[in-house]
């Protein structure tokens, strides 16, 4: 039995830690991987921080603290599996020393070497994720971008295993498309109605065409969609899937920035599973996930997202047939059953005994 410390970022309620960590534990454990989690941040501070109250200090400490002991505990396991880094805001030296001894898998979805320039410590940690990923024994990147850097970084290509973020497929039941009206998709956390700000004119084109807007997640920022028909939804675990299936089509815009070129498309492998075709900006990830013409649609202008979205409310045989591709290839390349392996085998050779020359 491999005993594996996952130190995650955030508690279930985080798409990355449950997608990226928590959906993996069954398949893991079957295969003789038992997974102990500890995420830094608890429910308790996520929901603060999401309801607009701000950081809670003593919370926020409490949250180090306990960070800390799991560090000073990680003897007891085979292998410290973390998600992006250990000690958010903490110096590189201070993270390595708590890590003295052990093997670590480090698993990157997003470009977390940006972040720091936001930083009031930039200066502290403008090194650090270049040199945590360097000092990983293994490093999982979701998408290739994450893993170019991490080449142009300096870490050594046998190290890194490109690991998309997936989802369990069963948990999407391909349902019959709704009646009218035409609805568009949108998933999004509290922070996130500004990439739905960038395609406001053609949504509200869309709308005014009798088009309605589904989101699934609380974004306070969402009122400042005037013209737009929108109907929204608090986001659960156990009732977002079936919320997708509400839906005709499912949408992804992102700005083409330095950040967006990181992230990892995982709305639009959630249209994929639900059978919804999708229409994205083709940046970043998105390139990589959406098949164009077999599984979704492009869009870049005001103009083209407007006629993309427009062809498939008006072609029922085309978005049909990229709603049924798009689930044949979420489950061939996004299921637990695809990436768990990737996962399981990245472990199992972190504990195979070094070959000596």
């Amino acid at each position: 039995m491999v005993r594996v410390l996952a130190l995650t970022r955030w508690p279930r309620v985080a798409a990355s830690s449950r997608q990226r960590f928590l959906i993996f534990l069954p398949y893991l454990a079957q295969r003789d991987i038992e997974v102990t989690v500890r995420p830094f941040f608890d429910d308790a501070y996520v929901a603060g921080v999401n309801s607009g109250h701000g950081v809670n200090v003593l919370r926020l400490l409490g949250c180090y603290c306990r960070r800390v002991a799991d560090l000073f505990r990680r003897s007891r396991y085979d292998l410290v599996w973390i998600e992006k880094e250990a000690l958010p805001q903490a110096p590189y030296w201070l993270e390595a020393l708590l890590l003295r001894g052990s093997k670590v898998l480090l698993d990157l979805d997003d470009a977390w070497h940006l972040r720091v320039r936001a930083s009031p410590l930039r200066h502290l940690l403008a090194s650090k994720m270049v040199r945590l990923s360097r000092r990983a024994d293994t490093l999982l990147v979701a998408n290739a971008a994450l893993g170019r850097w991490a080449a142009e970084a300096g870490v050594a290509s046998a190290k890194i295993r490109l690991a998309p973020t997936g989802l369990d497929v069963r948990h999407y039941e391909v349902e019959a498309e709704p009646a009218l009206p035409f609805t568009l998709g949108w998933i999004g956390g509290p922070f996130t109605a500004q990439y739905l700000e960038a395609i406001q004119a053609p949504l509200r084109r869309l709308s005014a065409e009798g088009v309605r807007l589904l989101v699934v997640g609380e974004d306070r920022a969402l009122d400042g969609l005037h013209g737009i028909a929108i109907e929204q939804h608090s986001w659960s675990e156990d009732t977002e899937a079936s919320l997708i299936g509400r839906c005709h089509v499912g949408i992804n815009p992102l700005p083409d920035d330095e950040w967006s070129r990181f992230k990892s498309g995982y709305k639009l492998i959630q249209y994929m599973a639900a059978g919804r075709a999708s229409v994205a900006s083709p940046v970043g990830a998105n390139r990589d996930v959406v098949a164009e013409d077999e599984t979704g649609l492009f869009a870049t202008s005001d103009d083209e997202w407007y006629r993309q979205i427009d062809r498939l409310r008006r072609d029922d045989e085309l978005r049909r047939r990229l709603g049924r591709q798009a689930r044949r290839q979420s489950e061939e390349r996004f299921s637990i059953e695809a990436l768990g392996g990737i996962v399981c085998d990245a472990i199992k050779r972190l504990m195979a005994p070094e070959k000596r020359v």
